[in-house]
């Protein structure tokens, strides 16, 4: 790659290991609703990097059964917070990574899962009954780690999905909703876990995909907006999955991924110029990782996790990345 920018791995090592640290910063107690899916942001972009055992371990799994709801039997996103499905995938997510699965009650949380799916098909993201394809994913991504995904009703769950289809091929957060990537993402993943690609128009969602990059390289969510680095993850696990990576500029992408680093701090940004941040350095790695940028890990583009992880148990689908390169 000559002397393009290259991706500062020990920089944003460091970035993810500061996080949290300061517990009298008034962000840190603005952002606890996010704090489960931080953990996984960063442990998962460790994992990436080579450096999954930059934070420790054991201080993380305390921290997780911390979290742990008793009266729903799920996980919330912070001690003392009510469970959320989200914030159970995470958990979930960080325990399997972490080797340590045999912590949670498998009995209950699939219980508590299931008891989100509405008569629609969709589920839940709490007992407060927003409804959303992502929660949707979630619980069958949740269900399939835990080994429980028999217990699903696939037919009604996928039919939901596919009333979620648009004209031009993507799918939106709710029936009728305008196509959006990290949807199509969720979708098309959910699908790929329960082998039922069959209802994508393959070719239409793979064009809509490819049309996300604009002339700077990077990737936007829908049509007339601005690009932004976590869809180098969203848009590129899709096409990922359809084996169609190569319908967009693989090398221009690179470049505005690397372009959106914070040199002096470390983390990865969602364009440049802006404030760094754990979800978008996770994101653009995930990203790189796709693209075949050298010196990193597999990423199981349907989980989002590492790839050989997945593997080990038994669940990579038929997706395809670009060969690694050196």
């Amino acid at each position: 790659m000559g002397a393009e920018p290259k991706l500062n791995i020990p920089l944003h090592v460091k970035y993810i290991q500061s996080l949290g640290e300061n517990k009298d910063d008034l962000t840190y107690h603005l952002t606890a609703h996010l704090r489960m899916n931080a953990v996984y942001w960063g442990l998962t972009a460790l994992y990436i990097m080579k450096n999954k055992d930059a934070l420790d371990r054991e201080e993380m799994i305390e921290y997780v059964m911390s979290c742990w709801d008793e009266q729903a039997g799920g996980f919330g996103a912070h001690p003392d917070h009510d469970a959320h499905i989200h914030a159970t995938l995470s958990a979930i997510q960080i325990l399997v990574m972490q080797d340590a699965l045999d912590r949670v009650d498998v009995d209950r949380v699939t219980k508590f899962i299931l008891s989100l799916q509405q008569p629609s098909g969709v589920f839940a993201g709490d007992a407060f009954g927003e409804i959303d394809t992502r929660f949707l994913y979630i619980a069958v991504q949740a269900l399939s780690l835990l080994g429980r995904l028999h217990e699903l009703d696939v037919e009604k769950t996928v039919g939901y999905i596919q009333r979620c289809r648009n004209f031009d091929g993507g799918f939106g957060a709710i029936i009728g909703a305008e196509s959006h990537a990290a949807q199509v993402f969720v979708c098309t993943a959910a699908l790929a876990i329960l082998d039922r690609l069959d209802v994508i128009d393959q070719e239409t969602l793979a064009w809509w995909l490819s049309e996300r990059q604009l002339p700077n390289g990077g990737l936007n969510g829908r049509p007339e907006k601005l690009e932004d680095v976590c869809y180098s993850f969203w848009v590129l696990s899709a096409l990922s999955i359809l084996k169609k990576l190569n319908w967009i500029d693989a090398d221009k992408l690179i470049k505005f991924i690397l372009s959106a680093e914070d040199l002096e701090h470390g983390g990865i940004a969602d364009r440049p110029g802006d404030q760094p941040d754990v979800f978008h350095t996770q994101f653009g790695v995930a990203g790189l990782s796709l693209l075949g940028y050298p010196g990193l890990e597999d990423i199981d583009p349907v989980y989002c996790l590492p790839a050989k992880i997945t593997e080990a148990k038994g669940l990579r689908k038929d997706w395809e990345a670009l060969p690694r390169r050196v």
